[in-house]
């Protein structure tokens, strides 16, 4: 009699003694840095599960993680994040950034993972990465802050003890977890300049003029000033020098065409300045030399610091 009770009692704990329970946490998803260069920028955040069964010993728990859009939505190119503009993003399953973090409603389903509960009153818990990037190629999206929410709906986890189906099936115990993805992007610019060659001359006994440029691409809507340096010799604008050793000839460097406004770096008076469009924007700079004194013939030069202040 003893051993059919205990035989009994052994059948019938199935039915309600193999339940399992799990919480999850996500870390906010974080991005930093600009967007002017065109370049992705690349973040993650880590989701962690904690699990707890009873006659679960050596049985394995699968999780579902399915992500949703967001509270922001989504376009074809990726989920967004609201913001001056919408900025596109998207979630990944590994660190190529190739395979979506979806979800089983989607037609990019979600990493499948396990939870191993080892004892027969046991817990269990795991923990997975998930990779974020800020799509390239949006360098018009103007300086400051965008964000995303997950919450609710948008993170319709499942879990069930394994039965091979995988996360195809929507059957499991829902749960759901809280975060944020933001992105702070900050204003950038870049600059650069052509070089200026006024060619070969005999005899310095004529005006010679000749054109630069210099090329500055700054983020939308950020204010922007570009300075000449004063050259080797320290000159002003229009006083210039280039050198051979001890031996001169003096030139000067202008905004405008006709050579009236000189181009130096006194803030205010002698800068350019301008805004940015997130794209580049050509300034062009104006070289003379006026009539002066021909030194001994060779290769005379300068070097003349630009400078961008945004």
């Amino acid at each position: 009699m003893i051993g059919f009770l205990f035989f009994l009692g052994v059948n019938m704990m199935p039915t309600t003694a193999l339940a399992q329970s799990c919480t999850f946490n996500t870390t906010s998803m974080v991005f930093s840095g600009n967007t002017l260069s065109g370049a992705p920028i690349n973040s993650t955040a880590s989701l962690a599960v904690n699990c707890s069964a009873i006659a679960g010993a050596f049985r394995r728990i699968l999780v579902c993680p399915n992500l949703n859009a967001g509270s922001s939505g989504s376009t074809a190119l990726g989920r967004t994040m609201t913001g001056p503009i919408p900025i596109v993003y998207n979630l990944y399953q590994e660190p190529a950034r190739q395979v979506v973090w979806g979800s089983w409603s989607w037609a990019s389903a979600p990493p499948e993972f396990m939870v191993d509960i080892p004892a027969l009153l046991g817990r269990g818990s795991a923990t997975v990465t998930i990779y974020g990037q800020v799509l390239a190629n949006q360098k018009t999206a103007p300086p400051g802050s965008y964000s995303s929410q997950f919450s609710g709906a948008q993170t319709q986890f499942r879990y069930r003890w394994d039965d091979g189906a995988g996360c195809s099936s929507s059957v499991g115990t829902q749960a759901t977890t809280d975060f944020t993805v933001s992105f702070q992007n900050t204003k950038q610019c870049f600059i650069s300049a052509y070089d200026i060659d006024f060619g070969k001359h005999g005899i310095l006994d004529s005006t010679i003029d000749e054109d630069g440029q210099v090329t500055v691409s700054c983020s939308p809507s950020t204010p922007y000033v570009v300075a000449l340096g004063s050259g080797g010799a320290n000159a002003g604008p229009t006083a210039r020098r280039m050198t051979k050793g001890s031996e001169f000839v003096t030139y000067g460097l202008y905004r405008n065409a006709a050579r009236s406004l000189p181009w130096g770096a006194t803030d205010g008076a002698d800068t350019v300045s301008g805004t940015g469009a997130g794209t580049a924007q050509n300034l062009p700079i104006y070289a003379r030399i006026l009539p002066q004194t021909t030194p001994t013939p060779g290769v005379y030069s300068d070097t003349v610091i630009v400078t961008v202040t945004y």
